[in-house]
């Protein structure tokens, strides 16, 4: 299973997000998602999103939390464990490019209408109710369809994106 970070940065109304459109085999071409990435050897969670965070944005996170890790199951792509995180306080100067996208701040009261994986809709849901604790999610996807959500092990059914 491959090791991932997702990190949504949050300016109080607003997510800042990516709109992935830039790599033509991308898993999540067209889709509008956080920024992150792959963890490298020896790179804990922590240090992966602060480092993908960088690299993608060009802000240096400076206060975050783990909110949850999500396990993604496929029939299509590699199964990955991703490990999610908001971040309310950075420095820096937002980058003009990124390369693996475009990046825009989306008013989290618009995010449901944007072409997002089903499973991110439920996950975002969680990540906007600051009462939520950390969570664990599995997702399992069928031809890229959502095919069941389990949350905290005990399943979403029905669930409603």
């Amino acid at each position: 299973m491959k090791q991932t970070t997702l990190c949504y940065l949050d300016d109080g109304s607003r997510y800042l997000m990516l709109h992935r459109v830039k790599k033509a085999h991308d898993a999540s071409h067209g889709k509008w998602i956080g920024v992150g990435g792959k963890c490298e050897a020896d790179e804990s969670p922590d240090e992966c999103m602060l480092r993908e965070v960088e690299e993608e944005t060009g802000l240096r996170v400076s206060r975050w939390r783990y909110r949850g890790i999500v396990t993604f199951i496929s029939d299509t792509w590699d199964n990955e464990y991703m490990h999610l995180f908001t971040a309310d306080r950075w420095d820096g100067t937002l980058a003009s490019d990124c390369n693996e996208g475009v990046l825009a701040w989306v008013d989290k009261n618009d995010l449901m209408s944007l072409p997002l994986w089903e499973g991110d809709k439920l996950f975002l849901r969680l990540l906007m109710d600051e009462r939520q604790s950390f969570f664990s999610m599995k997702l399992v996807y069928k031809n890229d369809e959502m095919a069941s959500a389990k949350l905290d092990g005990h399943p979403m059914i029905p669930f409603t994106t």
